[in-house]
């Protein structure tokens, strides 16, 4: 009886340890299951400006070194919820309040029985008037079936080439 009450005294704070570090793996994502239907607009490349008292993001998919036929779908969080998402190499633009953010890009599952995906996390400090520009580079290895991507803030030089040369995404929740 001891031994019993000693193991799960001993277990019990590692097993508390790893539900926390699962639940903080994605802070800056959403639900799980949310999904979202895309759709890109090829000759639509719109640039906004950041309004006075806030700073605008750019979130762009780059499937540059992605070498499938079938291109992924990237979900965009921020701050703990979903804020929209892209297909192929396409982008779009939100806007923020000052402070700091926390960027999730994740890879949506093609159906619900598929739960391997991609995903990585930035963190950033807004500035009212500026423009952020992050990029997803999505890569594909067919050698070894891996999935990944690189998630990093870039350029506003290279992030204004990217967006005006790749398609708008439009969003809308699944349902």
């Amino acid at each position: 009886m001891k031994a019993t009450l000693l193991f799960f005294l001993l277990v019990s704070p590692a097993l508390a340890q790893n539900k926390f570090a699962d639940a903080a793996l994605a802070p800056s994502c959403g639900a799980d299951d949310a999904k979202f239907d895309v759709k890109t607009l090829k000759n639509q490349h719109p640039v906004a400006q950041p309004d006075a008292q806030k700073a605008l993001v750019y979130f762009i998919e780059d499937n540059s070194n992605y070498n499938s036929i079938l291109k992924p779908t990237i979900r965009v969080g921020l701050d703990g919820a979903w804020v929209g998402a892209t297909h192929g190499s396409s982008y779009f633009y939100f806007s923020v309040a000052p402070g700091e953010h926390h960027l999730c890009a994740s890879w949506q599952a093609a159906d619900d029985s598929d739960q391997s995906r991609a995903t990585a996390l930035v963190h950033f400090s807004a500035e009212a008037g500026q423009a952020y520009y992050f990029r997803v580079k999505n890569h594909w290895n067919a050698n070894n079936q891996g999935l990944d991507m690189d998630f990093e803030p870039i350029d506003s030089d290279e992030g204004q080439l990217l967006s005006s040369t790749f398609s708008l995404s439009t969003f809308h929740p699944k349902k």
